[in-house]
């Protein structure tokens, strides 16, 4: 017994459109509503933004005394991570010392 499709050679067949058909519109003024939103966020968003003066924020001279002195040396200011313990674990420096 051959299987009932709405495709025929890959295509859509009358049965099929006639059931799409009722959809269409509504679908469609779905989709342009959805679209008008995002672009209306979008530009709104352009306008606000390219409105913001930056006058008020003081800019600073250069960089402050000893900021300087720790760069590169992480958020551990040098103190090296080796003797450090996994929770609940043993150190991996530590083992087979």
């Amino acid at each position: 017994m051959p299987q009932s499709s709405y495709y025929k050679n890959n295509r859509p067949t009358p049965a099929l459109d006639r059931a799409r058909r009722q959809y269409l519109i509504p679908n469609m003024i779905t989709g342009a509503c959805i679209i008008s939103i995002v672009v209306g966020i979008y530009f709104m968003t352009m306008k606000l933004v390219s409105q913001d003066e930056f006058e008020d924020v003081p800019i600073p001279d250069g960089p402050r005394d000893g900021a300087t002195a720790n760069v590169g040396t992480g958020a551990l200011g040098g103190v090296g991570v080796q003797g450090v313990a996994p929770q609940g674990g043993v150190a991996p420096a530590s083992v087979g010392r």
